[in-house]
């Protein structure tokens, strides 16, 4: 009980000191930002995501993903995480190509950990970087690992028109893939190598729609059924992304042979999409669109035959990911909570 009294009083100090904050352009990212600022404010990070992946291991994917889905869109500013307001009536959550993004209330819960141990210092951005580091190594049993440099500001605008204008749609070519990447500055290459990710997670049947009446050259017949059977449950079911994941019972009657192959750990981060891929076993046109250029095939294949290579790549994309800045000239701060902006800096 005393606990929550000084972490109540130390919410009430924080939000009259953010009221006199003005904001800021954000500086040079740091690894070790936070050292002299909030000491083990990444342990804190890490011990909330663990307990929650111990407790529900598909979250660790909810956690990688929406690393991208923020960074991608106005850089790394916790954009994605903010609620409709009268700011933002229409916020990154809305648009059609974030469908299923979750993890909001484990992100919201390390914040108010983190506001109690050192209230108005570690900005929400930084907090999802380092969630969805963790998760990635976790889920890969450590082969996956960065270190994180922090020091960003949490933005003030979220758009649904801009992340579904900016954030690769799962019916996408690779010719509009390559070029989607691009104007990020990532590289074929790098493409290939993010699209990893769908190892874990789940997709919902409307992202992959298209896929049911692809031909077999782009689809394995087999497969097809399953996700059929699966998609006609009514609604919008989700469908595991790796088939590695997949129910038994449902692998044992449309893809026997592959039942051997099943795990008992899902949602493992590793490089099995790539071998998923070239076996026309996958969920999204995005990910079968990767063997129809040469130069992302020829990487299909690379990281089919090489996991550990992957892993390393898959570190260092994330990394340089989790740089993308924020608009030029653009202003930033610390929220006091993940989702609502400090309305006191407006006022």
């Amino acid at each position: 009980m005393r606990a929550v009294f000084l972490c109540a009083l130390v919410a009430v100090q924080a939000a009259v000191l953010l009221a006199a904050v003005s904001p800021v352009e954000a500086g040079e990212l740091e690894v070790g930002y936070y050292a002299n600022k909030c000491k083990d404010v990444e342990k804190i990070v890490k011990w909330h995501v663990v307990k929650a992946l111990k407790a529900r291991r598909r979250t660790g994917a909810a956690l990688v993903r929406l690393l991208f889905h923020d960074c991608f869109v106005r850089g790394c500013d916790g954009s994605v995480l903010l609620d409709k307001s009268g700011e933002n009536p229409h916020p990154e959550k809305e648009a059609p190509v974030n469908i299923g993004l979750a993890a909001f209330d484990l992100l919201e819960e390390i914040k108010a950990a983190v506001e109690c141990w050192c209230p108005g210092v570690v900005s929400c951005s930084d907090i999802l970087i380092f969630a969805a580091r963790d998760a990635a190594s976790y889920l890969s049993n450590g082969n996956v690992h960065f270190e994180a440099p922090a020091g960003r500001l949490d933005g003030f605008v979220s758009k649904a028109e801009e992340a579904q204008a900016e954030l690769p749609d799962s019916t996408d070519d690779v010719e509009k893939l390559l070029a989607n990447f691009a104007k990020k500055n990532f590289a074929n290459e790098e493409l290939v190598i993010l699209t990893g990710a769908h190892s874990i997670g789940q997709g919902h049947c409307s992202s992959f729609t298209g896929r049911l009446t692809e031909p077999p050259t782009q689809i394995d017949p087999k497969y097809r059924n399953l996700l059929n059977f699966k998609c006609a449950q009514g609604g919008n079911p989700t469908v595991d992304n790796n088939v590695r994941d997949e129910d038994r019972d449902v692998a044992a009657e449309f893809l026997p042979e592959f039942v051997s192959q099943l795990r008992e750990t899902h949602d493992f981060l590793d490089h099995t999409f790539y071998n998923n891929t070239l076996d026309n076993i996958v969920n999204f046109h995005f990910d079968a669109a990767l063997l129809n250029q040469n130069e992302t095939l020829f990487h299909v294949h690379e990281y089919a035959d090489n996991g550990t290579l992957w892993d390393e790549d898959f570190a260092d994309a994330l990394l340089k990911l989790s740089k993308l800045p924020m608009p030029a000239g653009s202003k930033g701060e610390i929220r006091k909570k993940c989702n609502i902006i400090n309305y006191s800096l407006h006022t």
